[in-house]
């Protein structure tokens, strides 16, 4: 069995915006100076202790953290306000049922939200039979240490070379390398495509639609350099 394991936000849904306005609402809740739209969407990724520790780096571990509570809260605040929902790329949805439908693919989820954030969304997309495995920020160590991958491959009971990641950070390609499993980049996320190939993207696809040939693109040359 080939397991495709995607990242969430940037990758499977835009939720940009919502990050960006909660990041706001943190810092200046706090009377502090909010980070840029750019440097927000460049900790994308990461769980929430080593995103303040990149954007508040001159705070002590205190002030980080009583932003990330302000952060969580404003997210979920938005949640009530349809018009701020996680919004779905293009094709995810249909790509998504297409590969879960192949006999020879298992699908999970590794990402920096919350479990609450993906049951949330995977509730709302009809999404929990679809997928084998779920790896969270709530059980693991940030991106891009490899422990959601090698979780994620002992649940399922594949192997690195049948395993590949979905994402739209250097975050995610670099928790691939180091777990040693074939890395796809997506062209439209939060991280430069030229970032995403220096952090060593094995492919970049600029469509959701184009995922399932690159998967077996991807895989077959992991085989090979095996």
């Amino acid at each position: 069995m080939k397991l495709v394991v995607f990242d969430c936000d940037g990758t499977i849904v835009d939720s940009q915006a919502g990050i960006v306005l909660s990041m706001n609402h943190a810092f200046s809740s706090l009377g502090l100076i909010a980070p840029t739209r750019a440097a927000t969407l460049s900790v994308v990724g990461l769980s929430l202790p080593e995103a303040f520790a990149a954007l508040a780096p001159d705070h002590d571990r205190k002030i980080r953290a009583e932003l990330a509570e302000r952060y969580k809260s404003a997210f979920r605040e938005l949640k009530h306000d349809p018009s701020e929902s996680e919004i779905l790329f293009p094709k995810a949805k249909e790509t998504i049922a297409h590969i879960a439908l192949r006999d020879d693919h298992l699908l999970g989820i590794a990402t920096g939200k919350s479990r609450r954030g993906v049951d949330r969304l995977f509730q709302r997309e009809g999404w929990h039979e679809s997928f084998a495995t779920i790896q969270t920020a709530d059980d693991h160590p940030s991106k891009p240490h490899p422990s959601m991958l090698l979780r994620a491959m002992l649940e399922t009971g594949t192997t690195p070379d049948l395993t590949v990641m979905v994402g739209d950070t250097t975050y995610d390609m670099e928790m691939a390398h180091a777990a040693g499993v074939a890395a796809i980049g997506v062209a439209w996320g939060y991280h430069e495509v030229a970032a995403l190939q220096e952090a060593g993207a094995h492919l970049i696809i600029e469509r959701f639609e184009d995922l399932p040939e690159a998967i077996d693109r991807a895989l077959a040359v992991e085989r090979c350099e095996a």
